[in-house]
């Protein structure tokens, strides 16, 4: 798209300065894109009369990851992390945490926006942000799109603002500017049978319908993308990197209607065709993805049913509207879909098959870190993409790849200390034999999902640089080793990763730890081990990574990530006691360990880690890779 701007318009916009913060004159800022994207929205808010334009970063079904259509902030700022968005006509401002400090501090200057930190001790949100920006200013209207807009979040904001101000719903706010937007995504659609996730699509909405019944509810409308693909055993690729499918699904006692952008099965492929074949073989309808809102119109106005249950956590503002309706006598109640717990307590069939997901997954890493540590060390040129490149290949060669689970950080070096540093395709930086190498990467494969992150010596380190990758590793083997009580929530041991670090005054700024799908996303609720209080316990069967990590802007990153399998672990008289069974295969190098660091129960961790890691992988590898894997697992 190339927007039309007089530079006359842009000089009435931000009165002869920085479209962010107005403290630079005109003649110092670029008059790029963004900025005339700004500058056109900024357009648009004065002819609408919006004092504030909000962006949420995220999609109709608040997604963590979307689809290119959905990535507002970036068309319109260039800005590529997570985060959301506020506009005024004399500020311009981008609200995230500490993940992404380091890309705003370079990324935001393109648009003149301003970086608002989050989780950090003083934080003002965006309601609070609002609240204290339009006092004074008689009555001030802030507009949102409501289809990207979760209604929680909407909620919050009209509370701040009280009687005096007013928040406006507009579905696709930016399409009249962004011309070229892309299409909502569709993608062929599989299903998963019986034998591959353990528990039907039938069993699943018959569990659905009795926890209806239990609370004497009529429907549940699950927008969630990563709940709908459990509930049905469907998956695609509308969302890169996870494998859903942009839906909505209402549940009620004799129907099921997946609302799906899928168009009449004779329009689809033949594996879409089939699916919807034998989806409605299970009592499932079909209808178009366009037709939620009216549909839920309809019950409000209608006397189908009495009561629907939504998460308002997930549902989009346009659809909480739609259910608005003062005079229905409908019963909206609101709360925590019960999808988001049981799917993340895996059964014993997605158990065994995220066992054998990383097993594959640990001989394509190792096959990888010997690749790339022989290629380095020779002299042969290898950038950081060419090791993420590298990494896929091996990955393709196991039957059941699907694609990554994310995409792959390939950072050396300075770059390592950006925790979501994005890889750039062309002109990334070449790794040498000396420092650090950090890979976080992962998996998605039709019998589980991975993601693990290695830290790698490529050649002589600094004795800082050891001390901070054995501190690391401490805390990671600590967590890995933990044992506790049953009804333990991750707050209560997230300090246990953190602990070596503090102690000696380094620390690190995002989760240590985050819950895993089956062959779903790879962030998935409710279990989080970080320090910010979640009640949710952590149960037997649940999934979560361990990866404490430190960064040193300017000089490098470092993160040792697993996954772990939470397991029961016995009963005595003071409880009954959980602990967990590490799942990736992958070993850590320990050529960089100071071994003064670890006490002696964390050495026999480290050392039977990898001598197990030795033993399962070997026999699957060729033997020189085998070979330098021995040499790798010695005991430290």
């Amino acid at each position: 798209m190339k927007l039309i701007i007089s530079k006359q318009l842009l000089i009435a916009i931000f009165g002869g300065k920085s479209p962010g913060n107005g403290s630079r004159p005109e003649n110092e800022w670029k008059m790029n894109d963004y900025v005339k994207r700004i500058a056109a929205v900024r357009g648009m808010m004065l002819n609408h009369g919006w004092d504030a334009l909000v962006l949420s970063g995220s999609d109709p079904h608040s997604s963590e990851y979307v689809s290119s259509r959905d990535q507002q902030i970036k068309w319109l700022t260039g800005y590529t992390g997570e985060g959301q968005l506020v506009l005024t006509q004399d500020h311009c401002g981008i609200w995230t945490d500490s993940r992404y400090f380091i890309l705003a501090s370079r990324e935001l200057p393109l648009s003149g926006s301003v970086l608002h930190k989050t989780r950090v001790p003083g934080e003002v949100t965006i309601p609070k942000w609002l609240s204290e920006y339009s006092a004074g200013r008689g009555p001030f209207v802030v507009a949102v799109d409501s289809l990207c807009h979760g209604a929680s979040e909407v909620g919050e904001i009209i509370d701040a603002l009280g009687d005096g101000g007013r928040v406006f719903g507009i579905p696709d706010i930016l399409d009249s500017l962004w011309t070229d937007r892309p299409e909502i995504p569709r993608t062929p659609i599989i299903t998963l049978g019986t034998e591959q996730v353990g528990w039907s699509r039938t069993q699943k909405l018959s569990w659905l319908r009795r926890w209806l019944r239990e609370r004497n509810l009529d429907a549940i409308l699950l927008t969630a993308l990563d709940e709908i693909a459990w509930t049905l055993n469907v998956r695609g690729n509308d969302v890169d990197y996870n494998p859903v499918v942009m839906s909505y699904l209402l549940v009620t006692e004799g129907d099921a209607t997946w609302f799906v952008r899928k168009g009449l099965p004779d329009d689809d492929d033949s594996e879409t065709v089939d699916s919807f074949e034998e989806l409605a073989m299970d009592g499932v309808s079909i209808r178009n993805y366009s037709e939620v809102s009216a549909s839920l119109a309809a019950l409000a106005d209608g006397d189908s049913i009495s009561s629907i249950f939504i998460d308002p956590s997930t549902l989009n503002f346009k659809l909480e509207q739609a259910l608005a309706d003062e005079d229905s006598l409908l019963r909206v109640v609101r709360g925590d879909s019960p999808v988001i717990l049981r799917k993340a307590v895996k059964n014993e069939v997605e158990k065994a098959f995220m066992r054998e997901a990383h097993l594959e997954d640990g001989i394509a890493m190792e096959r990888f870190l010997h690749w790339l540590e022989t290629s380095v060390q020779s002299g042969e040129p290898v950038n950081e993409r060419d090791a993420a490149d590298k990494l896929h290949e091996f990955r393709s060669c196991i039957e059941g790849f699907r694609g990554e689970s994310f995409e792959t950080i390939s950072a050396y070096g300075a770059n390592a200390a950006l925790p979501h540093y994005v890889t750039p395709e062309e002109g990334s930086d070449e790794i040498f034999p000396k420092g650090l190498y950090l890979c976080d990467s992962g998996g998605q494969y039709l019998f589980g999902t991975t993601d693990i992150t290695r830290t790698v010596p490529l050649g002589p380190c600094t004795p800082l640089e050891m001390e901070d990758y054995t501190l690391v590793l401490k805390g990671h083997i600590d967590l890995a080793k933990a044992t506790f009580p049953k009804g333990t929530a991750g707050c209560q041991i997230d300090a246990v990763a953190r602990q070596p670090l503090w102690n000696s005054m380094r620390n690190f700024g995002h989760g240590t730890g985050h819950g895993i799908g089956f062959y779903l996303n790879v962030h998935e609720g409710p279990l989080q081990i970080r320090q910010n209080f979640n009640r949710q316990a952590i149960l037997p069967g649940m999934i979560t990574s361990d990866e404490p990590g430190i960064y040193r802007e300017g000089r490098w990153g470092i993160r040792h990530e697993n996954l772990l399998l939470a397991v029961e672990a016995g009963s005595n008289d003071f409880a009954a006691w959980m602990r967990f069974e590490t799942l990736t295969l992958c070993h850590f190098d320990t050529s960089a360990v100071v071994k003064e660091l670890l006490d002696a129960s964390e050495i026999k961790w480290l050392n039977d880690y990898n001598e197990r890691v030795y033993r399962t992988l070997a026999p699957r590898l060729e033997p020189e890779v085998a070979q330098w894997l021995r040499l790798k697992t010695l005991p430290l």
